[in-house]
């Protein structure tokens, strides 16, 4: 009896042991030094890519956010409306009435509002990007042809010539990935900055 018990605390003791150095390795070592690979090696990104306007954090490069006034650039519609605490699509698939109907109205809604005087712009010229949300709910990106949709509404809401604000979202498009990966895109947060300093 005593054998065994004396295995068997030999066994508790070397399974304690092993839990404690695993621990500490795995929950304390191992995201210490990955935390310092990130600040050192990808510092901008680790802190959650975030983008300063006035010495103040306006948001992420990688978020996407609400602009619902007729003098910024909108971005895509949000599922969760843009909380990333509960990040997600519709779930709605292609075939569903309630997809059909959400999207012929955010059609009319997004072409109503980006018609001005000189401009007028149909539910048929919105893209698709326009009235569809991304599977996170939270894209930060647009297609360049959403962005050119955009310029005569926000240019005339500011006042400024549409040229000048279309060769603001000119500047701002990104290209493929290497050359070949994704879509052209633009980022809202960065235009609508770049928006925000022009004079």
């Amino acid at each position: 009896m005593n054998m065994l018990t004396s295995a068997t605390f030999r066994q508790l003791l070397a399974s304690l042991r092993m839990i404690i150095v695993l621990t500490v390795l795995v929950g304390v070592i191992y995201p210490l030094v990955i935390w310092g690979i990130g600040q050192a090696a990808l510092r901008h990104q680790a802190e959650g890519s975030q983008v300063e306007y006035d010495g103040h954090v306006v948001g992420s490069s990688l978020l996407g956010q609400a602009f619902t006034s007729t003098q910024w650039f909108h971005g895509r519609p949000s599922a969760s409306n843009y909380d990333p605490t509960t990040t997600g699509g519709t779930n709605l698939g292609p075939n569903s009435p309630q997809l059909v109907t959400q999207i012929e109205q955010r059609r009319a809604a997004i072409a109503h509002e980006d018609s001005v005087p000189g401009t007028v712009v149909t539910p048929a010229m919105v893209p698709p990007d326009a009235v569809t949300a991304s599977f996170s709910a939270l894209d930060p990106y647009i297609s360049p042809a959403y962005a050119r949709l955009q310029v005569a509404r926000v240019a005339a809401a500011r006042n400024l010539p549409a040229a000048r604000v279309a060769a603001l979202v000119a500047q701002h498009i990104q290209g493929r990935f290497a050359g070949y990966l994704g879509e052209p895109r633009v980022n809202v947060l960065q235009l609508n900055l770049a928006l925000a300093d022009l004079r």
